[in-house]
């Protein structure tokens, strides 16, 4: 029997290079993601035309940290498909190690609750490439839902939802600069991080009291305050953090000319995209005056119902 199932990209809208010191993130799953159809084989033996090279890595290592919390030796063989751009800062390959992960649950009838499941799809990419990542990438594909962002606190593993409010979109525009985690300057970062470097300490800590004013913006109804919030991120991640480039210092200027009222660059940095906020009658407008390559996303479930632990099918 063919299954299909579909684990979401993310884009995060505040809180970066946070997760993996503990800190808090505020991410939101996307309609944008990857799909795997699949059915139950010997071996793993998948298939794609999208994803970038090297990619299969990702599936090994996912299978052999199920395997250390003790999932039965199951293959899977299908097809992943996707309309997610790698390398976009988008968490391409977090959905992909979630959608793998899913797929080899549900043939082996395995459960794993989700927190302990975007753990271990943590782990797999740090075995995968060599780079301490956090764990916002998979808690986000697993843990989203339609109309939120995910508040979580990278630290104690608890997490709440905060709904975003309809009258504004959220765009996500590429700079068309591609970074890859094992080949940027991600764990010298961390490294430094975590030797006590002064502006990469202070950007931690000011980056986590811009989590919490902006959670406080949005449940009070205050978007108006939004935009000088995202503006101290983006100067924080170029200055403290040095994880900018000019490519994204430049397309966060374009987006604010064009009207958008707040702008970031998001995700690991060196490259890849921009978080934007608009008026959701302006998203369009400010999308094509951009000149950039770009989409206007929405907060979607997550891959799993959150509930049961069970696959959501998305065929």
């Amino acid at each position: 029997m063919t299954t299909s199932l579909r684990a979401p990209g993310r884009v995060n809208p505040i809180g970066e290079h946070t997760d993996y010191s503990g800190g808090l993130v505020l991410p939101i799953a996307i309609q944008l993601g990857i799909t795997l159809t699949f059915e139950r084989s010997e071996h793993i033996a998948l298939a794609s035309r999208e994803q970038t090279e090297g990619w299969e890595r990702y599936v090994t290592a996912v299978a052999e940290e199920l395997a250390a919390l003790g999932l039965p030796a199951v293959g899977i063989g299908g097809r992943l498909e996707s309309d997610l751009p790698p390398g976009a800062g988008l968490g391409s390959s977090g959905a992909l190690e979630v959608a793998v992960a899913l797929a080899l649950c549900a043939v082996a009838e395995f459960e794993v609750e989700p927190m302990e499941l975007a753990l271990a799809c943590q782990r797999a990419e740090q075995r995968a490439v060599g780079v301490p990542s956090g764990v916002l990438d998979q808690a986000a594909s697993l843990l989203g839902r339609e109309g939120s962002a995910l508040l979580l606190d990278c630290g104690t593993l608890e997490y709440r939802w905060v709904p975003l409010p309809d009258d504004v979109a959220i765009l996500v525009l590429d700079s068309g600069e591609r970074h890859a985690h094992q080949g940027s300057g991600y764990g010298q970062r961390r490294r430094e991080l975590e030797a006590g470097d002064p502006r990469r300490v202070r950007h931690v800590e000011t980056e986590n009291e811009r989590v919490r004013a902006t959670v406080a913006a949005l449940e009070d109804g205050n978007v108006e305050a939004l935009g000088p919030i995202f503006a101290a991120s983006h100067t924080s991640l170029r200055d403290d953090y040095e994880v900018s480039t000019r490519a994204l210092d430049a397309l966060v200027a374009t987006a604010l000319a064009a009207g958008a009222f707040a702008a970031r660059m998001t995700g690991g940095g060196f490259g890849g995209s921009i978080v934007a906020l608009t008026e959701a009658g302006r998203a369009a407008d400010v999308l094509a005056g951009t000149g950039a390559q770009g989409w206007v996303v929405r907060a979607v479930d997550g891959a799993i119902r959150r509930r049961t632990g069970s696959i959501r099918d998305r065929a």
